[in-house]
């Protein structure tokens, strides 16, 4: 490494041990990405490694553990990565998407430092510009509880991640010029599981293995780009005991939708035959199923699988169902020595409710997707900064639209879309699907309450139907077609946080925004200042850093 860049990861580092307490252990990653060639659907295509590795390497961590990561960009284009599900609290800086960070140019590097503060659960991180998730640079993210935390079940013998996502032959370039020229990319060509597609019947080399008789932790993440994927294992059951950062009520399940973004952990057990078995991913909600299988294998045994697959569930009612049969575990620990169902959501008072309905129309011809009749477009100044230096005016305004949608929106307007939330206020938001196709939704920053998913428009006396007791926490949401999902959280956690759709056509073409959430006493306690370190872009280029935040 030179010189002038160790020195930058150095002052980093020192610049920020203050933010954390002195105590937490600090792990140290180098992260070289680049372009290779490999060909997971059998047609060699170029794709996105992260030290030479596709999907990149699982990063392990512990709650409240320091993360430093030294990321390389060896692209010929700016990059940038996100940590799906971690919360990075008071420190939006580290969310590494377009509305709070400037891309890393290519040929330079950039350190990432961020805590899973208080946070445990299965994670993915992924590439945040452009269409790069298309091509890889995605890879498994765990938290461990700390070893005084209980966990509401015995250690597993291992523990295992496993990426599931729909997949295209062309390049990530070819894709983008065509959502670019108003085309739409199609079913997907493919499914892969942990970077591979099985044939049944064919040569799989096992992906896992498990041992007679013993327990195994599967972490299953949807990290694909618009398929809800359905995932079952041939002969075994799947006990969910946990799903993005909360421990669950422990149901067993023959099969789990997994909508895009989302993540479950599930115990198999090795009781059945000594063989070897499949696992199985496929889509749900297409009009015509792609599916993979890949192999899990008993040690010891060659003995192959058999070529009778389980069946996928036919319909999204079931699916309903089935979203409908998750319940938080309130008698289990979370990250803290204190019971996860002590925080009683169901009796705060709601402040401010905002309805966010999916809009498609034509824009100069080409097919745009919003929000409540705003297609977001990023600018070149990332919100966050330009708001850190007093300069928002210049680069977007707030609350272009308003908390209720028109009851009927004919037209796009393709700029900013940014909601000015105020600190630690109870809020609903509602999510409106007006069209037959799955929706998915992510929130930055935040874990929040998925009271009710349910068909048809949302009117005040739904909320009679909400689950206010023991809804899970998680940081994605499903909407089914024609339907409508809430949420309640608290917007605790100042910051630029964004909400995008997890269908990624989607938000390339607008169909995300963010909320400014601000605290009026600029302080420390509440939120971070800019690490050091930081690129800065577009107006804020070159211009000396704000005064600090103190205690």
């Amino acid at each position: 490494m030179q010189g002038g860049k160790l020195l930058t990861v150095l002052v980093c580092i020192v610049s920020t041990v203050a933010m954390v307490n002195a105590g937490d252990p600090y792990f140290y990653y180098t992260w070289n990405v680049t372009y290779g060639t490999i060909a997971p659907l059998g047609i060699p295509q170029q794709v996105i490694l992260i030290n030479g590795q596709f999907p990149g390497p699982n990063l392990n961590s512990t709650s409240n553990n320091n993360i430093v990561i030294n990321v390389f960009n060896n692209l010929d284009e700016p990059f940038l990565l996100t940590w799906s599900g971690l919360q990075h609290r008071k420190n939006s800086w580290q969310d590494g998407v377009a509305g709070t960070s400037c891309p890393i140019p290519a040929g330079t590097n950039f350190t990432y430092h961020f805590q899973p503060k208080d946070q445990i659960g299965s994670y993915f991180y992924y590439p945040s510009t452009s269409l790069h998730r298309f091509s890889g640079g995605f890879g498994g993210l765990r938290v461990n509880s700390r070893l005084l935390i209980p966990v509401p079940y015995a250690d597993p013998e291992d523990d295992y991640t496993v990426l599931i996502n729909d997949w295209y032959t062309k390049s990530h370039t070819a894709l983008k010029n065509f959502l670019d020229s108003g085309r739409t990319l199609g079913s997907p060509d493919g499914v892969l599981i942990n970077g591979k597609s099985g044939k049944v019947g064919g040569n799989n080399e096992p992906l896992f293995t498990m041992k007679p008789g013993k327990t195994y932790k599967y972490r299953i993440c949807n990290v694909g780009f618009k398929s809800t994927l359905n995932f079952r294992i041939q002969g075994h059951k799947m006990k969910l005991v946990e799903m993005e950062g909360s421990h669950v009520i422990q149901n067993d399940y023959d099969s789990l939708d997994v909508h895009v973004g989302q993540c479950f952990a599930v115990l198999v057990t090795a009781d059945q035959v000594a063989k070897n078995y499949y696992m199985v991913a496929s889509t749900r909600f297409l009009k015509k199923e792609v599916s993979t299988v890949g192999v899990m294998s008993y040690e010891g045994s060659n003995v192959q699988a058999s070529n009778e697959l389980p069946k996928a569930p036919v319909g999204w009612a079931w699916s309903l169902n089935q979203f409908r049969s998750f319940r938080w575990n309130l008698t289990a620990s979370a990250a803290r020595p204190n019971p996860q169902g002590s925080y009683h959501y169901g009796k705060i008072n709601i402040t401010r409710t905002i309805k966010l309905a999916n809009t498609k129309n034509l824009v100069n011809g080409k097919v745009r997707f919003g929000l409540n009749g705003v297609s977001h477009v990023d600018p070149e100044t990332p919100l966050k900064l330009a708001e850190y230096f007093g300069l928002a005016e210049k680069v977007f305004k707030y609350n272009v639209i308003k908390d209720e949608p028109a009851a009927k929106i004919t037209t796009l307007v393709v700029e900013p879309n940014v909601l000015n939330i105020t600190f630690r206020t109870f809020v609903e938001i509602v999510f409106e699907n007006h069209e037959k196709s799955m929706q998915s939704f992510n929130l930055d920053g935040y874990s929040f309450f998925n009271v009710a998913s349910e068909p048809g428009r949302w009117t005040p006396e739904k909320r009679k139907n909400y689950n206010l007791l023991d809804a899970v926490s998680r940081h994605t949401v499903q909407v089914f077609p024609k339907s409508w999902s809430a949420i309640l959280l608290t917007f605790d956690n100042a910051g630029m946080w964004n909400i995008r759709s997890e269908n990624w056509e989607r938000r390339y073409l607008g169909q995300q925004m963010y909320v400014s959430v601000l605290s009026p006493e600029k302080s420390l306690r509440d939120e971070y200042n800019i690490p050091l370190n930081t690129n800065l872009c577009g107006i804020v280029k070159g211009l000396p850093l704000p005064t600090p935040y103190t205690i």
